[in-house]
């Protein structure tokens, strides 16, 4: 197992490569603002479908 000096240094050589790695938080945040536009259009038109597909269910004459 690893000593406390040992884990402190794996944990400083970590930070160290995270921190100089190059930056691109703009494009996830392009990515999820995409991504939550195209889910919001994905449930409009699923209520839409719904919404028709009910109608023409409530319009069938079963008796």
């Amino acid at each position: 197992m690893f000593d406390a000096k040992t884990l402190s240094r794996l944990l400083e050589a970590h930070i160290a490569k995270i921190r100089s790695a190059p930056k691109d938080g703009g494009y996830t945040t392009e990515t999820v603002v995409i991504t939550a536009a195209l889910v919001l259009l994905a449930l409009a038109v699923v209520g839409i479908i719904v919404g028709k597909v009910t109608n023409k269910a409530k319009g069938i004459d079963l008796g």
